[in-house]
């Protein structure tokens, strides 16, 4: 009954503790006030215990009637499209520094409650996403009724697949199968992220990244298909392979297989034939006798001795291969204190002491902490696994892990006690062989791959740790609010060739000039990369404000990172961009253009050169390459791009977009001129419905672009292309769907494609604007605003969703979309850059003293923190407390990123090494 209520308790919390008191009422209504009174009698008195065995023993056979109900058909029914009352999320937040999206809008969800955030303080350990639904659910399953075992059935596995994402991830498992299923019809993260909220329990795009099917069964597919053909593959070892859980287990049943890998001892023995006489020695050593399996002249069998190895290592390879000795060694081994040790290497020792060698010393001392360093595998942090890594794979450091000795004796003693018992009495020669056999695959198989274990379970989890750092870093810089309606010059300092400048206007068009007369009353904002000669530039135009150069101007100035700028000056996209200027001329544009849109500017750039996080370099590539592209996927399609203006470059990072479909678009555009709605993105060559589906929410269309394109020189020839490309006839064979689709594609601009509102909910749009008395013409209005905060809350918006026959999600998105002004962008109430028109020198500071700053990149052991000085100072994770930060950011593992502005202490000042020390004061909102 327990079981069975569990199972209940796992896919529909809310009506389990309803369904027990019904079905209690209809049997008899004296044992259901008895069973009520039960759990009151032994909290009360004591002395009727006697009594409750009396009257539990008739109710025995009731218990079995619990089980009848799952024999209903009522499972089918759990998996419905049911969404809970509080399902809507609020507004965009940041909340963990992670992205959540949730309605657009700047104002509250109408009609649904706000559930006050728990205080599961989260700081300083991995940031797991986990979805508590069964205690407070916010979704149902909405689709999906088959199992997860009967959704992994085509990768043949022991194991059932989704379970086991489910207990990696921490999501529900309902959960894990709807985004298992939404990824394998191709659905991209943005999109399943806004408009498949319910399906998803409104989990954010970092935790839905996570929940992806894992690599290990392919792999073990793999593998068994080159072992069938290399004739290898045995019954026995097809399911050892099957069982694997991880990659380690994987390898180690896989490793003696390897081509160029010497066949292992077992193996060995195994040919020569002596696994008989191991499965004797444990099933029936009484009848055992080695000399029986003795042939003289034969290399393995010649003498006693030899049997007797060969018997062992079998024995020792089975006792390795074993998943019950594997569970309780592991077992073992979470009880103790296993330790991580590093310390310098015999390489670099005798590089250091060989003349000619200068340049390893230094390397040797930027290790100097982890050159005697011991530390626990379950104490140890991540950005220490990830710098004793590097030194090792420098060959500075020598890395071990220590196993404690007691971890052996009482795996040994478990194993000839326990698991590894032989049948009946067993002579002391064959006991010998049994305990080398136990002992040599602890210290042969099973030491190593517990080392290899750990090791990987801590690089495995720090890489994690760092490249969700770097995604938080990105995705903040990404969404710094843009600088809107002012005419930039943007700085790119030098000594050697000098400072190069750009005037950018508002409309993101630059042009070279020199500080004089002319230019001097253009600008009215500064933006100076932070680069060589950067302190000097500055110094130079904070004189000039202070002269009053500017005037009438009020001049402000501000600095940026110009990380990658460089690169970017030399790529295709800049030459074809910008193709009549130098490259050091290209790179002031783009630093005045990080402030201007820094989103548009740094999807230009690799997110690996722009100069967050750190040990890029040391976790894996295509994991880090992997997040960085799908951050900035989100990134701008959760903003938003305007079809008709935005660059190749940007439109290829919309989700369900790539290179050549952006560059089919682009052509489309050149060639017909602006697109007049989002159904004629059908018309596009490579678009297909499902990457239509997939963009189409996050392509708005301006109108206001279809007026200054037709006015623009370039519309009439646009126009005369366009009507060339329809009056030439089509070649036969080619392109006939399409020239059929654009007849019954309209032409006429729709209101709707300027909002976030996708294409296959406009029906129910339109049907919610007649019910609430609005029309298309109002959108963004403060009428229409108030015609829907009535109707929502006289009617609520869970009715009104029911009324219209779609979601609470889906209908707060529409919501959002009709009442947002016109032009609204999510990055409006995000960071902006610091503008000032002073300068403050390192030798100003002093300790003690209160400053403001802005975080410049996050670390695993800190945050780096401009306070205008030249330097970065360092705010340690150890000062980094939950007291110091909103509420909001106390869930994450580092509760700090770029662009946020704090209040900070001097803590110490080192001028020589160019060191600050910060302490943290509080978060600036």
């Amino acid at each position: 009954q327990s079981a069975s209520e569990d199972e209940t308790e796992e896919w529909q919390p809310e009506s389990k503790a309803p369904k027990r008191q019904q079905k209690a009422q209809p049997s008899e209504k004296k044992p259901a006030v008895k069973r009520q009174a039960k759990p009151k009698e032994p909290k009360e008195s004591k002395p009727k215990v006697p009594r409750k065995p009396v009257e539990r023993k008739p109710r025995a056979p009731r218990a079995p009637k619990a089980p009848r109900a799952p024999k209903a058909p009522k499972p089918p029914k759990r998996l419905s499209f049911i969404v809970p009352d509080g399902s809507c999320n609020d507004n965009m937040s940041r909340a963990g520094g992670r992205w959540s999206e949730g309605p657009s809008s700047s104002h509250q969800p109408y009609g649904v409650k706000k559930e006050e955030p728990e205080e599961d303080f989260a700081f300083d350990e991995p940031s797991l996403k986990r979805q508590k639904t069964s205690s407070a659910p916010q979704g149902r399953p909405t689709r999906l009724p088959t199992s997860g075992r009967a959704f992994g059935e085509d990768l043949n596995m022991n194991w059932d697949l989704i379970q086991l994402l489910s207990e990696r991830t921490g999501v529900e498992q309902w959960v894990c199968l709807n985004i298992s299923q939404l990824f394998r019809e191709e659905n991209t993260i943005p999109f399943i992220v806004r408009y498949r909220k319910e399906m998803i329990n409104h989990m954010d795009a970092d935790a839905v990244r996570d929940v992806q099917l894992v690599a290990l069964a392919k792999k073990t597919q793999t593998i068994s298909q080159t072992l069938k053909k290399e004739g290898v593959l045995t019954a026995e070892l097809e399911q050892a392979l099957r069982n694997c859980r991880t990659a380690d287990e994987l390898d180690h049943v896989y490793a003696p297989y390897k081509k160029g890998s010497k066949l292992s001892k077992a193996c060995r023995a195994k040919q020569l034939g002596l696994e008989s006489a191991a499965q004797a020695l444990l099933q029936s050593p009484r009848t055992l006798d080695l000399r029986a399996w003795v042939k003289p002249g034969t290399e393995g069998l010649s003498t006693v001795e030899e049997v007797s190895t060969g018997v062992e290592q079998i024995l020792a390879d089975m006792i390795a291969k074993d998943g019950e000795s594997l569970t309780h060694i592991r077992s073992l081994c979470d009880n103790s204190m296993v330790m991580l040790q590093s310390s310098v290497s015999k390489t670099a020792l005798k590089e250091q002491q060989k003349e000619g060698h200068q340049g390893k010393p230094k390397d040797i001392d930027k290790f100097h902490l982890y050159c005697d360093f011991t530390c626990s595998v379950q104490r140890i942090q991540h950005h220490q696994t990830l710098a004793i890594n590097r030194g090792e794979n420098l060959k500075i450091l020598t890395v071990k892990v220590n196993i404690p000795d007691c971890v052996k004796s009482d795996f040994c003693g478990w194993c000839l006690n326990v698991r590894w018992k032989p049948n009946g009495y067993t002579r002391e020669e064959l006991m010998k062989i049994l305990r080398d056999a136990v002992e040599d695959s602890y210290k042969r198989l099973l030491f190593p791959l517990l080392s290899r274990s750990y090791r990987t379970k801590l690089t495995v989890s720090a890489e994690k740790e760092s490249i969700a750092m770097f995604v938080r870093n990105l995705r903040q810089r990404l969404l710094v609010c843009p600088v809107r309606g002012r005419v930039i010059m943007g700085v790119d300092p030098g000594f050697r060739h000098g400072c190069k400048l750009a005037i950018l206007s508002p409309t993101i068009s630059g042009y070279r000039g020199k500080i004089g007369v002319s230019v001097k009353r253009l600008c009215n904002t500064v933006v100076i990369g932070n680069g060589t000669a950067c302190r000097e530039t500055e110094a130079f135009f904070a004189d000039l404000i202070s002269r009053r150069f500017f005037q009438p101007l009020d001049v402000s100035y501000c600095i940026t990172s110009e990380a990658g700028a460089s690169i970017y000056s030399v790529s295709p996209a800049a030459v074809k961009e910008m193709p009549d200027l130098d490259p050091n001329l290209r790179s002031a544009v783009s630093i005045g253009r990080r402030v201007q849109d820094p989103l548009a500017e740094l999807v230009k750039i690799d997110p690996k050169h722009i100069g967050i996080g750190t040990y890029q370099h040391d976790v894996s590539q295509s994991s880090l390459k992997a997040a960085l592209d799908g951050v900035v996927q989100e990134c701008v399609s959760f903003v938003g791009v305007d079809i008709n203006i935005c660059s190749e470059t940007l439109m290829r990072h919309v989700a369900g977009l790539n290179i050549g479909r952006a560059k089919s678009i682009a052509e489309w555009r050149e060639t017909n001129g602006p697109f007049m709605n989002r159904d004629q993105l059908r018309l596009v060559k490579g678009l297909g419905p499902k990457s239509y589906q997939q963009c189409a929410g996050f392509i708005r269309i301006n109108p206001l672009d279809h007026l200054n394109n037709h006015r623009s020189p370039c519309s009439s020839q646009r126009g005369n292309s366009a009507q060339a490309a329809q009056e030439k006839p089509a070649a036969k064979g080619k392109g006939k769907g399409k020239t059929k689709a654009s007849a019954a594609v309209p032409t006429l601009p729709n209101p709707l494609d300027q909002t976030c509102i996708h294409p296959e909910s406009y029906a129910v749009a339109r049907s919610f604007l007649s019910l609430v008395g609005g029309s298309v013409d109002q959108m963004g209005r403060p009428e229409l605003r108030q015609c829907v905060e009535a109707s929502v809350k006289c009617q609520g918006l869970e009715a009104l969703a029911e009324t219209l026959n779609t979601t609470p999600d889906t209908l707060q998105l529409i919501i959002d979309g009709l009442t947002q002004p016109p032009g609204f962008d999510i990055r409006q109430d995000f960071e902006k850059a610091d503008f000032k028109r002073g300068i403050v020198s390192m030798s100003d500071l002093r300790e003690g003293v209160v400053l403001t700053g802005r975080v410049e990149n996050a670390t695993l052991f800190g945050a780096f923190v401009d306070i205008g000085v030249g330097r970065n100072g360092l705010i340690h994770k150890r000062y980094i407390t939950p007291d110091k930060l909103p509420a909001d950011q106390r869930r994450r593992s580092l509760a700090l990123g770029p662009g946020e502005k704090v209040e900070v202490r001097v803590l110490n000042v080192d001028p020589q090494r160019g060191r600050i020390g910060l302490d943290l004061i509080r978060v600036l909102r």
